[in-house]
């Protein structure tokens, strides 16, 4: 495991914990009627959204427990758990979550960040380099990355639940981290540059044929990293000529 790597997952472990506290304060100032409002996602209600990061946090946790030695100290014998059972059941067991009462939602929410944090601290050194299923043949991913993977669902979702949380809330460090993402997730599009107006580092995002001088978009780290999310462009943004580029939806 590069040094890298390394730095990249204790900094987002660090950050959890602030990341959790500031959703479930959030979350504990809904009434009855806050929970069945309209998110900022087509079709799901501010239950979903609480809903699927409640499994979230289980499903991370389900992968890192499969890599941990059982209680007499024998090394794994079989290969770590799925994220989930398949997207089927994990869509199913959103909606099924969200049709819960609302103090059930928020207990799972809570049991599943506990559960989260004992996995991540039990995770093995030597085993955060194995490669995880997020479904049973499915995109595999470094177990180093899951706590990143974390750090970021609740962070986007925190703002998707439309409760006073905004990208604006974010801090610098958290924006380079979600842009440092992003780069590997915008590949189909003609090359372009994000360079924000409150950080040194610049990102180039794409992989198709390159017109140069290559666009450049400028503004808040936060929102190009919320926008590159594929959410709506906020009008903070501008593009050195031309409209924005087109990001695809999550």
């Amino acid at each position: 495991m590069t040094p890298d790597r390394t730095g990249e997952r204790e900094l987002a472990t660090a950050l959890l914990g602030e990341a959790s506290s500031r959703l479930v304060r959030t979350v504990d100032g809904f009434h009855r009627d806050d929970w069945s409002a309209p998110s900022l996602l087509p079709e799901w209600t501010r239950a979903h959204v609480v809903a699927h990061l409640a499994l979230n946090a289980e499903g991370l946790a389900r992968c890192l427990r499969g890599l941990v030695a059982d209680e007499a100290g024998e090394a794994r014998s079989s290969e770590p758990e799925t994220m989930y059972d398949s997207d089927e059941q994990r869509d199913e067991d959103i909606r099924t979550l969200a049709e819960a009462e609302p103090s059930e939602i928020r207990a799972r929410l809570m049991a599943g960040s506990t559960f989260l944090d004992e996995a991540i601290a039990a995770v093995p050194r030597a085993e955060w380099a194995t490669y995880v299923e997020r479904t049973p043949g499915g995109r595999r991913m470094r177990a180093d990355s899951l706590p990143g993977m974390r750090l970021r669902e609740l962070e986007i979702h925190h703002v998707d639940l439309d409760a006073g949380y905004t990208a604006g809330d974010w801090s610098v460090s958290f924006a380079e981290h979600l842009l440092d993402a992003m780069v590997k997730r915008v590949q189909n599009t003609e090359p372009f540059e994000v360079k924000p107006l409150d950080t040194r580092r610049t990102w180039v995002f794409g992989s198709g044929e390159a017109e140069y001088p290559l666009r450049i978009v400028t503004g808040p780290a936060a929102d190009a990293a919320w926008w590159l999310t594929g959410r709506p462009a906020p009008g903070t943004l501008s593009c050195s000529h031309g409209e924005l580029p087109s990001i695809e939806g999550w």
